[in-house]
């Protein structure tokens, strides 16, 4: 059995991904984009670099294929055929979702349970494989065509270790969306959070409003946890503990204990602390959207999902101001579907607003700049909230064998044991072990349970991917200067080691969106102005200095656990460990952790900056919607995945009510 397990994988992973060739539809369609980067066709495992797991199975697997070899295992890829014998979608559905992410998977998924109602379902990218189950690996899949090539507009003083001085920012391009690609963190947010939103008059966004939601979606199992009145055991998303674990884990939530932070279900509403991290995973294998709310109801004869589509274009009739259907390229041809009821956009805090924009609504100057006829004057774009954070505070430990290392765990004997049992090293999602929230002095929030900063623990760093024949998977993943690392963490690298990645939960600096150009191949210009407040500065300082206080008490004391001096030449004229230094070298090594918001934000009548109404419905545009990450018009202490799909199930009741369905 084992041995058919491995030949299976083997084969799995050694095909070619030659399917990738539709891919390049648009760049045939449309004569603008040809310098759009075709040569990324086949990037999954013929990438800029490979991962020791996938590397040595493709070698395994070479003697079975010569080099015209067809991808002969697609049937070992996820599939979403139309049902029914279908050999072309319909000319109309009741309800177009554009984008198959969180949100997107979700409310398709809730739609189509009434079978009197049609639902097509696009999505740009492809369809998940095999290795993407594997949490270990997330930051691999952040360099290959499962992510958008989205790269913030050069901003001085931010990202100055990064590859071309640029912030990378990935966002998933696959069914499932960026579920696929993440490192499968689940938070909500705190109670707060929600309840500002609502009182700034989102009615109907109220921490109990959306808790009915969390509840629905999980199906939890944490270790008892899953008993108490806050916690879902029903619904369709697991969340569960990481089941492998480092002594680091216990280290942490130990070291927290001792400067006063409790050990607790950091998702209850009435805890504030550190906790055992909880992912979105179920025995050790990754649960994105798809497999969630997708895979069991795929053949829903009402429910029509087609990958490797581009949507371009929301037509809206400009007389009565309606949205009635799509533009899309699939196959590389165009195809226009109508929606009978209506046009729901959730592609992304990202793409989202794009084709918002591409389709006349938007701020009314940026489009006329453009040649885009506006359709309706909007904000959109206008306010980018996004979580950055600073992953290169690494503390060395005076034992071996403590820390999550990649090469330890790249091979078939631990790939067989994850297939079997998926509780070893193969199961921890990127290296994430445990996180904690801290208020640190420089917090203007009143509420003494608001946090401004989340540390995310990691059993080992991002110098863990390293050492010989290793993929640096995580430091590409973030597109970081190799030359900036090796001269900093050289002697070090792929040894034991441990983090803790602060991350800045409330940030005072806004970015915005905007078109590139009036192509929907062109990647919108992208604007974080990140760092720009001071306010955001001092926090990072200050988390930093938390962190070192973590380090200095006994249970990180006993592993000898020391900051190792890594000295970046972007900050040579600065003391290492002064305040000053810390700027610098936050202002190096910036990274988005996936979570940008607010680029279509929802709001009442008197929010300028609204886009959207609280039900999420384009401002001064019929049946058409918005739901996914960019609705939320504040930031909030959660990862966006888990409110994503929350929005997804909340928006689906907002529908069915509205049309009595």
């Amino acid at each position: 059995m084992q041995i058919n397990i491995v030949i299976i994988f083997i084969l799995f992973i050694g095909t070619s991904t030659s399917e990738d060739e539709a891919t390049v539809e648009t760049e045939e369609f449309y004569d603008s984009v040809q310098d759009e980067k075709s040569s990324r066709s086949g990037r999954l495992f013929r990438s800029e670099f490979n991962h020791p797991t996938t590397n040595m199975i493709v070698e395994v697997a070479a003697s079975f294929y010569g080099p015209h070899t067809e991808d002969f295992f697609r049937f070992l890829r996820d599939s979403y055929s139309l049902p029914g014998g279908l050999t072309e979608p319909y000319s109309e559905y009741d309800f177009i979702i554009i984008g198959a992410g969180s949100a997107g998977c979700a409310l398709a998924n809730r739609l189509s349970k009434n079978r009197n109602t049609t639902v097509l379902l696009l999505e740009v990218g492809r369809t998940e494989q095999l290795v993407t189950d594997i949490p270990a690996i997330a930051p691999y899949f952040q360099s290959t065509d499962y992510s958008w090539d989205y790269y913030m507009e050069p901003q001085t003083g931010v990202c100055m270790g990064m590859n071309n001085e640029r912030c990378y920012w990935p966002r998933g391009k696959a069914v499932g969306g960026t579920s696929v690609i993440n490192y499968m963190i689940y938070t909500r947010g705190r109670p707060q959070d929600w309840d500002r939103i609502a009182a700034d008059g989102n009615y109907g966004w109220s921490y109990n409003d959306v808790l009915k939601y969390y509840i629905e979606l999980e199906k939890s199992y944490l270790n008892g946890l899953e008993k108490l009145p806050h916690r879902g055991r029903d619904g369709d998303l697991p969340v569960e503990f990481v089941p492998y674990k480092t002594k680091l884990r216990e280290a942490f939530l130990d070291a927290g204990v001792v400067l006063g932070h409790p050990t607790v279900d950091y998702n209850a509403p009435d805890k504030f602390g550190f906790g055992l991290v909880q992912a979105t995973i179920s025995r050790g294998h990754r649960q994105s959207a798809a497999k969630v709310f997708l895979h069991t109801h795929k053949n829903r004869r009402n429910l029509h999902i087609l990958p490797e589509t581009r949507a371009t274009k929301i037509l809206i009739n400009t007389e009565t101001n309606t949205a009635y259907g799509i533009e899309y390229v699939r196959n590389k041809q165009l195809h226009t579907v109508r929606a009978r009821k209506e046009v729901i956009l959730s592609a992304g805090p990202i793409a989202s607003p794009q084709l918002l924009m591409l389709s006349g609504i938007g701020p009314k100057d940026h489009l006329t700049s453009l040649g885009i006829p506006v359709v309706e004057d909007l904000p959109v774009g206008k306010v980018l909230y996004d979580h950055i954070c600073f992953p290169a505070l690494i503390f060395t430990l005076n034992q071996t064998n403590l820390s999550l290392i990649e090469n330890k765990a790249s091979d078939i004997p631990h790939i067989l044991d994850w297939l079997k049992n998926g509780d070893n090293v193969l199961s921890s999602p990127g290296g994430v072990e445990a996180i904690g929230y801290i208020k640190t002095p420089l917090s203007d929030d009143p509420d003494p349970t608001v946090p401004d900063v989340e540390l995310i623990s990691i059993g080992g760093s991002f110098l863990s991917d390293g050492g010989k024949g290793g993929s640096r998977a995580i430091r590409r993943g973030m597109r970081l200067s190799e030359s900036l690392i090796n001269n900093a963490f050289g002697p070090i690298d792929g040894t034991d080691t441990w983090s803790a990645i602060p991350m800045l939960l409330h940030p005072k600096s806004v970015g915005r969106i905007e078109l590139k150009d009036s192509n929907p191949y062109s990647n919108p210009k992208m604007y974080g102005n990140y760092l720009t407040d001071k306010k955001d500065v001092a926090t990072f300082v200050a988390s930093i200095r938390h962190i070192q206080k973590l380090v200095q008490t006994p249970p990180f004391q006993r592993y000898g656990a020391k900051l190792y001096p890594g000295h970046f030449r972007t900050c040579r004229q600065f003391t290492f460990d002064t305040d000053e230094y810390w700027e610098c070298a936050v202002r190096t090594v910036t990274a988005t952790l996936h979570h940008q918001i607010s680029t279509c934000r929802m709001g009442p009548d008197s929010d300028p900056m609204a886009v959207l109404d609280p039900e999420l419905r384009v401002r001064g545009i019929k049946k058409l919607r918005v739901v996914d990450t960019s609705v939320i018009p504040r930031t909030t202490s959660a990862h966006t995945n888990g409110p994503g799909m929350m929005i997804g199930l909340k928006a689906a009741d907002m529908i069915r009510k509205s049309w009595n369905i």
